[in-house]
């Protein structure tokens, strides 16, 4: 009898998702989880290089055995597809969240700090709370410590991430569109608030607004900081 016996169970398990893994990647479709074993919250931001508005973040968990054909490729979604993506994880996630800081906020600690207030706060609101954390990107700021890993393009990588990718981004188009019914003269019902031509040609034209970010480079040669 061998001293260290195995759990078959365990290793069958694993070997099943490394398997399931190389399928995804030779498909491009999205891997469920990263860790096999815990809760685990997919978190993103938008509008992290906007000229106006909150950068959005969202956090989802999602079922463990959850598939769907419009999180396969969230990058290639029109904005119609978005929007029944985003119907589709709000009514098959275990929880989900979405958080946002304002302007004047983003200014005080920066917009890289910001966008993991942000993630912090969409991570606060989740019921249950997640055991694991996979962070869009290569940076974050721990959370209660748990245990987090970044990874770059993980929006199409992880279908946890892409669920809070089109969550954080329809509900700050969503915002934007109603500021732009106060500021029509902004663009912002089409330029969601980034640094486009349009955009920065009403700013000199009609100044900054109380939702522009003043650390931002609002006009071309001008000072200012994203980080």
């Amino acid at each position: 009898m061998w001293k260290n016996a195995v759990d078959h169970s365990t290793f069958f398990s694993d070997v099943s998702y490394i398997f399931e893994v190389t399928i995804a990647i030779k498909t491009r479709m999205l891997v469920p989880y990263f860790d096999l074993e815990k809760t685990e919250a997919g978190c993103d931001e938008a509008g992290r290089g906007c000229l106006a508005g909150p950068v959005f973040a969202a956090a989802v968990i999602l079922p463990r055995d959850f598939s769907h054909p419009l999180l396969n490729d969230s990058k290639q979604l029109s904005e119609k597809q978005r929007y029944q993506a985003r119907q589709v994880v709000e009514a098959e996630a275990l929880a989900y969240a979405v958080a946002q800081v304002a302007p004047a906020e983003i200014d005080q600690v920066n917009i890289l700090n910001a966008s993991f207030l942000a993630m912090h706060r969409a991570l606060e609101q989740l019921n249950p709370q997640p055991e694991s954390l996979l962070i869009d990107g290569n940076r974050f700021k721990p959370y209660r410590d748990l245990p987090f890993h970044c990874m770059i393009k993980g929006d199409g990588r992880y279908l946890s991430i892409a669920a809070a990718s089109i969550l954080a981004k329809t509900y700050r188009d969503d915002y934007m569109m109603q500021l732009h019914e106060q500021y029509p003269h902004y663009g912002w019902s089409s330029n969601k608030g980034y640094p486009t031509k349009t955009h920065r040609a009403a700013i000199q034209e009609y100044g900054a607004c109380f939702h522009h970010r003043r650390s931002f480079r609002l006009l071309a040669g001008e000072q200012g900081s994203l980080f």
